[in-house]
């Protein structure tokens, strides 16, 4: 039997696993507002039970891409959304801000496999030019996640309660991993699915390391980050992310103190902005693909989508601190700003695929990742604080981080290509 457009099936089951990702982390957010209420806790307990989740999250990006190169995407997918799984599920039982930790913990070992995952699974079965619109559908479903996630979730906590809500969601995850073990059998090169001029078509797109990754040795991590470009993926990341973050952990708590919003009314607005991110996500990728495939090099393809992406992030942020008046107002400006951040990461989350190929991609990807959620830790740290005075200051300061994060990418990238 052949599948025509193998590659695509692969695609849809990591953008339906990203799907299912935001929908599991989002739960605590949306249903916060009763869920403080029935266990007696505060703002700063929630900011604890977050950042505990990041630092997990964060350690799982490094640990994760040393697995995925270790035991390859197929597996690697299977252990990470298996854990994560479990974990949401063990949400239901939690009765105070220790126990919610102990299980973000693990949600966020689990959960952040899917990045480094991604990267890698993008490289092995799709051609450069295409791997960024590959990436761009990839993270359009943390936006389409992050859509249905508030209603959906909404939706069951009124209907049965926030504990059954954890645990039917977290089934979902352990309910995936048999249509990708049927169809994720092999790497393009040996799966019998595939057809042969598909198979011909994505080697021919692909370095030799990628083409052949069994015959590519996986670098070391510090000898991937003695190459300058490396730093790239590190900085923009470490800059950028606190961004996207932001508004998946705070906006919630926003709407609740802002406009005192209840968890209905959180779950019927807060999708709003995820429209324009899964926009972003999509387009953000097609349109780098595009300058590829009628002549530009990767490196004014990519730094070309992020400068403008990061034009949308910036002037979004500031609208927000003069324009944002209503709730409405505030929910639209979101939705510029999340899709000028989409539109930018799908490459910025590619640039390790364009470097490097074989065993080392899941290392940087996930090295990436690290840094990145690593100075959200630090935002979420000031955010309790800052907004106690005004969430002016909060979005002022992650203005600033757009440009630096734009800067970095140019200064320590000064042309991205592939590292012999």
């Amino acid at each position: 039997m052949k599948l025509q457009g193998l590659r695509w099936w692969v695609l849809g089951l990591v953008f339906l696993a990203t799907l299912i990702n935001y929908i599991d982390r989002t739960a605590l957010s949306v249903m916060w507002p009763s869920i403080s209420e029935d266990l007696s806790l505060n703002k700063t307990d929630y900011r604890d039970i977050l950042n505990v989740f990041l630092v997990a999250y964060a350690a799982g990006q490094l640990l994760s891409g040393r697995l995925f190169d270790k035991i390859g995407t197929r597996m690697g997918f299977v252990v990470s959304i298996g854990v994560w799984g479990a974990a949401t599920m063990l949400h239901a039982v939690a009765r105070s801000a220790a126990s919610f930790s102990f299980f973000r913990v693990l949600l966020g070992l689990g959960e952040a496999g899917n990045w480094p995952g991604a990267v890698k699974s993008n490289a092995e079965w799709f051609p450069t030019k295409e791997r960024a619109t590959a990436q761009g559908v990839f993270n359009s479903g943390a936006a389409l996640g992050s859509i249905v996630a508030p209603p959906l979730i909404a939706s069951l906590y009124l209907a049965f309660g926030w504990r059954a809500t954890f645990f039917g969601v977290g089934v979902l995850g352990l309910l995936w991993i048999i249509p990708w073990i049927l169809i994720n059998k092999k790497k393009p090169a040996e799966h019998p699915w595939i057809s042969q001029e598909e198979k011909e078509y994505i080697q021919k797109g692909q370095p030799e390391g990628d083409v052949n990754p069994n015959e590519s040795k996986g670098l070391t991590l510090r000898e991937i980050l003695s190459h300058r470009a490396s730093w790239s993926v590190l900085m923009s990341r470490f800059f950028i992310e606190p961004i996207w973050w932001l508004f998946v952990g705070w906006m919630p708590i926003y709407l609740f103190e802002t406009y005192g919003f209840n968890v209905k009314e959180i779950g019927y607005f807060a999708w709003v902005p995820y429209v324009g991110a899964a926009i972003g996500s999509v387009t953000g990728g097609f349109y780098s693909g595009r300058l590829i495939e009628v002549g530009h090099s990767v490196n004014r393809a990519r730094k070309q989508t992020i400068t403008i992406g990061g034009m949308f992030m910036f002037l979004g942020l500031l609208a927000t601190i003069f324009f944002a008046t209503t709730p409405l107002s505030f929910v639209l400006l979101v939705a510029i700003i999340l899709f000028g951040f989409q539109f930018a990461i799908s490459n910025i989350q590619t640039i390790p695929s364009d470097l490097f190929s074989g065993k080392s991609v899941g290392s940087l990807a996930g090295a990436g990742g690290m840094v990145g959620v690593g100075s959200v830790i630090g935002m979420n740290y000031l955010v309790p604080w800052l907004s106690a005075y005004s969430y002016t200051y909060v979005f002022a300061i992650i203005a600033i981080l757009v440009p630096l994060g734009v800067g970095a990418l140019y200064y320590f990238a000064k042309d991205i290509k592939p590292i012999k």
